[in-house]
């Protein structure tokens, strides 16, 4: 028994269309029939499962792959993930720069916190290095410029003694409003042993000792009349200073490099603001009350 004629998708041409008029016993009329059945086939909205069937096994739809007579329905391809959780895997030179920095930082500030602890391997001169954190610490430059104010006599000494004290409480926002800001943690090393601590000392960035370094040792260089000898010192000073806070494990590098900056700056911000007589003279008649 001859086996039915089938069309190009592996199915029998009665499956997918009806019959036409003309029959295959007569000469040449099979041909036709077969033609119409395939174009009634393959004409839209005739057979929605061998619609379906087709647009699965397309290549668009399918790369890579050739349609397979008489496969099954193929399973629909997964939606791609969202942009945020798919894996960067070109990172930016940038973010490089920036992961290469931070380990940088993190392991030399390690290498120099060589008196972060008594069991250090200069763990003697702790209390030397604690004692110069004391001479930068803002509590005693507030309490030492506001005796030496009450005790001036003349315009020009409280002139100079008021702007430091601004200067003073303008290192003491922007330092407290930064670290509020940036919250980095201190070195793992660090002991909480400091001399006097507020809230937002638990943070790291920037270094206060630094700014108030860089910012007092320029005023004095730029507002007292001193010899070299003590310039040098007070230079010599700042720099130890900033220097003390990564060896007691205080602060990284990093932290004590933005910190002289940024006390640089506030002085520039200090000497723009400069005030006088002139410009803010309820403060000085305040001082000058007996």
């Amino acid at each position: 028994m001859p086996s039915p004629r089938r069309n190009a998708e592996g199915r029998p041409l009665a499956a997918c269309a009806p019959s036409s008029s003309g029959s295959p016993a007569h000469g040449g009329g099979g041909g036709r029939f077969e033609f119409q059945s395939l174009l009634s086939s393959r004409a839209p909205g005739t057979d929605p499962t061998c619609a379906r069937l087709r647009a699965s096994e397309s290549p668009v739809h399918r790369r890579g792959s050739f349609p397979l007579a008489g496969a099954g329905c193929s399973p629909a391809l997964p939606s791609p993930l969202p942009e945020e959780d798919r894996m960067d895997l070109n990172p930016s030179f940038l973010g490089i720069a920036l992961r290469s920095l931070l380990a940088i930082d993190l392991w030399l500030s390690k290498k120099l916190g060589v008196c972060a602890g008594e069991s250090s391997s200069w763990g003697s001169v702790r209390p030397l290095m604690k004692l110069l954190e004391i001479s930068g610490h803002g509590i005693p430059w507030l309490l030492g410029t506001l005796y030496c104010l009450s005790r001036s006599d003349s315009w020009a000494g409280r002139e100079v003694l008021m702007n430091l004290l601004f200067s003073l409480l303008l290192d003491l926002l922007l330092v407290a409003l930064i670290k509020g800001l940036v919250r980095r943690r201190r070195p793992a090393h660090n002991q909480m042993d400091m001399f006097f601590t507020l809230s937002v000392d638990k943070y790291s960035f920037p270094s206060g000792h630094a700014t108030r370094a860089a910012l007092v040792s320029r005023f004095i260089l730029n507002h007292l009349v001193l010899a070299i000898p003590l310039r040098v010192l007070v230079v010599l000073w700042a720099f130890i200073l900033g220097l003390s806070r990564v060896m007691l494990g205080r602060h990284n590098v990093t932290d004590v490099a933005f910190g002289f900056f940024l006390g640089y700056m506030q002085y520039s911000i200090v000497d723009y603001c400069w005030l006088s007589p002139h410009n803010a003279p309820v403060l000085f008649v305040l001082w000058n009350q007996p």
